[in-house]
């Protein structure tokens, strides 16, 4: 079963996502609505995939991942923003991450497929 991390302030946003992710028992998902203890628990876990929403309070999803890379370079992420900007998305890009998914989603079949594409399912 692959392991999936799931960072974002809105628990609306975390409680759709692991419903609809969750439905088919192909993952184990972790939910976390603050960036810091999303950290903290990403230093002692070990996941396939992190979904991880860039604008958050606390911390941006841009310095989580600069952090998950700093300890895991080779770590899968698709970052999550209703803010696309060309600026973000360059910054993005240096940071290799794996994926983008753009909120409000099209539709969680698009979110599923981009997760099993990414994690080679």
């Amino acid at each position: 079963m692959k392991k999936i991390a799931i960072i974002d302030d809105e628990s609306s946003i975390l409680e759709m996502l692991k419903k609809f992710l969750s439905r088919k028992n192909l993952f184990e998902i972790s939910t976390y609505d603050n960036p810091v203890t999303a950290l903290n628990s990403l230093k002692r876990n070990k996941y396939d995939l992190i979904l991880c929403d860039i604008m958050m309070p606390q911390m941006t999803g841009i310095d989580v991942v600069k952090e998950i890379k700093k300890e895991i370079p080779n770590q899968k992420i698709i970052m999550m923003t209703a803010f696309s900007t060309e600026e973000k998305m360059i910054e993005c890009d240096d940071l290799e991450v794996t994926d983008y998914l753009t909120k409000p989603f099209i539709s969680m079949r698009d979110v599923e497929n981009k997760v099993l594409t990414n994690l080679n399912l």
